[in-house]
């Protein structure tokens, strides 16, 4: 999962949540131009992220794109994935990614991180990190988590149907930087029958005691902020 399929790039597409966007704000598709050249506008990129035409998501069966199940509803049908976010968001539900290896490798794009944390992603849980996104998504407030040595989503028996509790990072609140954190998922009414439930001990990624004050004040614009009002 590199930072190409996470950040936005290359032109928009008309019937994506940002073409969208544009056309409900009286853009021609012709002046659509690329996320590259609205960078600035977080209301474009913020509908770009994830939004890679060769992306799949393991949520859905064989299928390309933006798009992920929506578990806000009964339903669990696919949806882009920022309205799903923005449904969640209205029901006041954090959210996780599941990752394999090397997740944000590539060219070091800064809105991977800034387009995860806006959609509402307040936890990634990968196999291994790129060095760089990793660092970035701290400084965005979302918590990079490492599967236990030589585990995966799939030997763990994670589908992404699941409810996740997190416990142990509030030790940071005491200075100290957790090693691991407890992971408890729960099945839901939208994972298959007989699913139990799957616990483990999560690697934390925050390296550095920098990123441990970035992060404990929710990134790191927070943390320069409160540093100069101090």
């Amino acid at each position: 999962m590199t930072t190409d399929h996470i950040s936005p790039a290359g032109a928009i597409k008309a019937d994506s949540p940002a073409g969208k966007y544009l056309m409900d704000k009286g853009v021609g598709r012709v002046d659509f131009n690329s996320y590259g050249s609205r960078r600035g506008n977080h209301e474009i990129m913020i509908r770009g992220t994830f939004a890679n035409i060769r992306l799949r998501n393991q949520l859905l069966d064989d299928v390309e794109g933006s798009y992920t199940r929506d578990f806000s509803n009964d339903a669990g049908s696919q949806s882009f994935i920022f309205d799903a976010a923005e449904n969640y968001r209205e029901a006041g539900t954090a959210l996780v990614a599941i990752a394999g290896k090397e997740y944000g490798s590539g060219s070091s794009r800064d809105w991977a991180a800034k387009g995860t944390s806006l959609l509402g992603i307040k936890v990634v849980i990968a196999e291994s990190f790129e060095r760089i996104h990793r660092s970035n998504l701290i400084g965005m407030g979302v918590l990079p988590l490492q599967f236990p040595q030589g585990q995966t989503a799939a030997s763990l028996g994670l589908d992404g149907t699941e409810e996740f509790d997190f416990t142990g990072i509030e030790e940071l609140n005491s200075g100290n930087t957790p090693k691991t954190v407890h992971v408890v998922a729960k099945p839901t009414l939208h994972s298959a029958a007989g699913k139990s439930v799957v616990k483990f001990d999560a690697i934390v990624r925050i390296d550095t005691p920098g990123e441990a004050d970035y992060f404990r004040n929710g990134g790191i614009l927070q943390y320069v902020l409160r540093s100069l009002v101090a």
